[in-house]
């Protein structure tokens, strides 16, 4: 799973990434190809970038939603995938290609871009604030115990 650091930096840098080419350049180590469900096209198509990490090689994440999929398996469909764990995501819900958006749409997905990632940021902080709390909570339990 993504850090917040990480969450950032895709943040930051996948807005480049409404255009299905760019997408799709990400997948050269992918390491499904031909006779698969799951090839580089599709999954591009389903607004997957490949992230891949040093234990996991078939990490791919959705440059809109930021929903990070790993454990690909050759039989997967990219976009019912997507869907099934992100049904809410713009990139999804959209009905046209990102050259025929108007100015104003472009910039309507862009907010709804941005606030997907301030609610992953912020559920990843209260999961931390509630990580720390419970650490404090089993330091005072000891020292109450020893008293």
């Amino acid at each position: 799973m993504a850090s917040i650091d990480q969450l950032t930096e895709r943040f930051l840098t996948y807005n480049k990434m409404y255009c299905y080419n760019q997408r799709e350049q990400t997948f050269v180590d992918w390491p499904f190809r031909e006779d698969c469900n799951c090839t580089p096209e599709k999954m591009a198509k389903a607004g997957f970038v490949h992230c891949p990490s040093e234990n996991e090689p078939d990490v791919a994440c959705c440059f809109f939603c930021l929903l990070e999929l790993e454990g690909w398996e050759p039989d997967d469909d990219p976009g019912s995938e997507h869907g099934k764990r992100s049904p809410n995501c713009g990139f999804l819900l959209k009905n046209k290609d990102y050259t025929e958006l108007t100015v104003s749409e472009y910039f309507n997905l862009e907010k709804d871009r941005l606030k997907t990632y301030i609610n992953r940021i912020i559920r990843k902080k209260i999961v931390e604030m509630c990580d720390e709390a419970d650490r404090i909570l089993e330091i005072l339990k000891s020292m109450l115990e020893r008293e």
